[in-house]
């Protein structure tokens, strides 16, 4: 028998039989390339030509290894120093595809209208790659063009391209073994949109999870990327399950990743995802459109429909423009959320742009603290906006505009104080200075510039109708007096636009061609377009949304700014205001808001939420991958010895998450005496069996009480054999160390105690007296590394968020308490 090769002699034919592979594999590719390549371009583009090939073409190294192996009989140990050459050999044949397709340019993504490819537009997203999608009807299958004329087909080679070209590491895996299993499932991932096979599918990705955080290795990959989008794309089929407790290893990945990735996988989905799954994105449906309010020809159709199901009157795909402009006045709340949310998600699917503008026309009101925070909270909320503007910047052209309605009679100044001008508005009654002449009425306003004391006493106001109905349009103001300086400008100006002649303005002068508005403005929308028709302006088209209520809540920046004010709360940002910058400080994922707002969608119909279906979706968002930690309440804790435990302690490294890696690991001391809360000691019995969490079972042998019958101390011995399944009681508890951390626990409540208030009622007639409550605790020596913001679940207490970390013992890590969406109100 002759003699096995030597180790050196099995390496260097590894590597000769990976070249004559590699270029085998080529000489296979070149007809392909070259069929999709005019003859007299392939001078010019041969060498990009072959990259391409062989960057689309993953198997050359993986066939290689397994010819290597096979004929050569290598032995297991030594399979990786032949993987070793083989992966040098393919990096040197396979350069970076920066050095090669990023040359020639990323051009176009264009694919089939009804087969979105979800997984290569997750990527591109979640990359940070500037990808132009474009749906064609002649197309079968998506296909990637460049600049240089070349392409790619099919969905995963298109992905794997995508891999490789990503500056994320290990996204199309570390070595060529990871970057097989990529493919494996790759070539799997179709199964789950095989309606028979959808069930067996998660079973089986349930079975693999189980102690898994990716689908390959310890990285993030386009092997999960290709498995969410799969899921994602059934749409109603999978969230079903997502909500039941079916598969719950699968539903933690898919929620990590979900979490991880929030704003790309959402903007993606919200696209290209529907209730029946996948489908083409919709385009605007304008016969419908009855009017310029956006009713429908259905309105209770309308009504009860989805954001992704109503349409924009008269929009086109790729020329929408639409604005949020709120009033930098207070911080952004829930409702102002609603708006912005609203407006993106319009202009993502119709391929439009978001302005940012502030509407700054009350210098009373407004400071650059409000529209920094506003800023803040926008990018918070993950709107992505085209640029930022304000009212401020066209108060000029406003200045003069407003001149020219006064030269054409369309305007006149008013002296008529403002009590008795609003009950003449309200009765019909027309204005002693309605008949003034142009004359009269331009000297007036001379004297409003100037800011001058009989200028002070005055206003503009609109020669509208002051018989007609609709009482928006009985001649409203145009312009006001305000001699305090304003926060952008100074004291430029002594008058300033109201809202209501400002905005028709600067929404036809900016390109708007939306203006989405809540229906509490639904009145005035014959206003606007009035004023516009005056103004000789373009018409912009108005679309209404109902105004977000929610129960126990006020969000009139008014009386926030009471709150404030009077000391009631600790600022704008405090857990106990509606305000995004204080949802998010109690511990509320943006994520969670996003899909509570968008699963109301654009409805008009006017509702009264309730928080708790937001803090349910919260729930399903933290909970599978936020970290454990145990805490016990200070006030009467006790001691359990267990007169068999270990006299020196000594400590495991554990999870501290069971079913997520992502979440880390944290070390437990254990030691004879313990500390357990006095709730859970008072439910003991003397010869019970109870279960020490992250142990094991215990026997409760003496319960020793003082004279008026309160416990003091618990006598046990460990019984690491039990069953868990056996005890009624399972208990939190600490060892007693020099190690554990303060804590102070907060737990909050609604400032109001009616649901809503009607209308006329004041609100200061229904103030919560008791809205915060603070609770002493002891933690978890590792509780000294949480940093501020980071969300925890203390076990069989609840769900935290860290508002200030560790810094010093004598100084509590102070603890948010997080609702659930089970508890009404936390204090009576």
């Amino acid at each position: 028998m002759a003699a096995a090769p030597s180790k050196k002699k099995k390496l260097v034919v590894a590597t000769v039989a990976a070249v004559v592979c590699l270029s085998f594999s080529l000489l296979l590719l070149l007809p392909l390339v070259f069929s999709s390549v005019d003859v007299a371009e392939t001078t010019a583009v041969g060498k990009a030509s072959l990259s391409a090939a062989t960057l689309t073409s993953p198997f050359p190294p993986f066939i290689c290894s397994s010819f290597i192996c096979t004929s050569l009989s290598i032995q297991v140990s030594e399979i990786q120093e032949v993987s070793w050459v083989l992966n040098s050999f393919y990096q040197q044949s396979c350069p970076s595809p920066s050095l090669n397709m990023k040359e020639a340019g990323l051009k176009l993504l264009s694919f089939p209208p009804d087969s979105p490819p979800l997984s290569i537009i997750s990527a591109a997203k979640i990359a940070g790659i500037d990808l132009p999608v474009q749906t064609s009807s002649f197309a079968s299958s998506p296909a990637l063009s460049f600049s240089n004329g070349l392409k790619l087909h099919g969905n995963y080679v298109i992905l794997r391209y995508i891999g490789r070209l990503a500056p994320i590491p290990n996204f199309y895996g570390d070595n060529a073994f990871h970057a097989a299993q990529i493919d494996e499932w790759l070539e799997y991932a179709p199964t789950i949109s095989c309606g028979s096979e959808f069930e067996n599918a998660c079973g089986y990705m349930e079975v693999y999870l189980e102690k898994r955080t990716f689908f390959v290795s310890h990285y993030f990959s386009i092997a999960d990327i290709a498995i969410w989008s799969g899921l994602a794309g059934t749409g109603q089929r999978w969230e079903s399950i997502r909500k039941s407790n079916k598969y719950p290893n699968l539903v933690r990945w898919y929620n990590s990743i979900s979490a991880e990735y929030s704003n790309p996988l959402m903007e993606v989905t919200a696209l290209y995802v529907g209730k029946k799954g996948l489908g083409k994105p919709v385009a605007a449906k304008s016969k419908k459109v009855k009017n310029v309010t956006g009713d429908s020809s259905d309105k209770a159709k309308a009504g009860s429909r989805s954001s992704s199901e109503i349409d924009l009157p008269d929009a086109e795909m790729g020329k929408v423009r639409l604005r949020f402009a709120p009033e930098p006045s207070g911080f952004l709340h829930i409702g102002h959320a609603k708006a912005a949310l609203l407006n993106q998600y319009f202009a993502q699917r119709y391929h439009g742009e978001v302005i940012l503008r502030f509407d700054d026309t009350n210098p009373t009101k407004e400071s650059n603290e409000f529209v920094e925070n506003l800023i803040k909270d926008v990018e918070t909320l993950g709107i992505k906006y085209q640029k930022i503007t304000y009212t401020s910047d066209y108060f000029s052209k406003l200045m003069a505009l407003a001149e020219k309605l006064i030269k054409e009679g369309k305007a006149y100044v008013d002296d008529t104080p403002r009590e008795q001008m609003q009950k003449e508005r309200m009765d019909g009654i027309e204005s002693k200075c309605r008949s003034n002449s142009i004359e009269e009425n331009l000297k007036l306003w001379k004297e409003m510039i100037a800011g001058s004391e009989r200028g002070l006493q005055c206003c503009l106001r609109g020669k509208l109708d002051m018989q007609d109905p609709n009482k928006s349009l009985r001649d409203p103001v145009y312009y006001r007096c305000n001699p305090i300086p304003h926060h952008r400008i100074g004291s430029k100006y002594k008058i300033y636009p109201t809202y209501d002649f400002a905005c028709p303005f600067v929404d036809a002068e900016e390109g708007i061609t939306h203006a989405l508005r809540s229906s509490e403005y639904h009145d005035r929308n014959a206003q606007y377009h009035r004023i516009q028709e005056d103004m000789g302006m373009r018409k912009v088209h108005i679309y209404e949304f109902s105004r977000l209520n929610m129960v126990y809540t006020l969000l009139s920046k008014r009386k926030l700014l009471w709150f404030v004010q009077n000391g009631k709360v600790d600022g704008w940002d405090d857990p106990r205001f509606p305000t995004v910058q204080g949802i998010v400080r109690r511990g509320l994922k943006i994520e969670a808001l996003i899909q509570f707002i968008l699963e109301q969608g654009a409805s008009k119909n006017l509702n009264l939420m309730e928080w708790d279906k937001l803090w349910t979706l919260n729930k399903k968002i933290i909970d599978p991958v936020c970290p454990r930690h145990t805490a016990v309440i200070e006030e009467r804790h006790l001691l359990l010895t267990l007169t068999n435990g270990p006299d020196k302690p000594f400590v495991r490294i554990i999870p501290r998450h069971k079913k997520y890696d992502g979440a880390g690991e944290k070390a437990t001391t254990y030691t004879k005496r313990i500390l357990l809360d006095y709730a859970d000691a008072e439910c003991i019995s003397v010869d019970e069996e109870v279960t020490l969490m992250d142990w094991g079972n215990a026997i409760v042998k003496e319960i020793i009480k003082d004279q008026d019958g309160n416990i003091t101390q618990l006598v046990g011995v460990l019984h690491l054999e039990g069953s868990v399944k056996t005890t009624k009681l399972k208990l939190t508890w600490l060892a007693e160390t020099n190690e554990l951390v303060n804590l102070s626990l907060v737990e909050f409540d609604y400032l109001i105690t009616k649901k809503k208030l009607e209308e006329g009622e004041d609100f200061l007639d229904a103030l919560n007296p008791c809205t915060k409550k603070e609770i002493a605790a002891i933690g978890d020596s590792n509780m000294r590394n949480l940093k501020q913001g980071e969300i925890l679940q203390l076990e069989r207490k609840g769900y935290y968020r860290c508002d200030v970390p560790f810094t010093r013992p004598s100084k509590p890590v102070v603890l948010f308490a997080i609702p659930d969406g089970r508890q009404q109100s936390v204090m009576k």
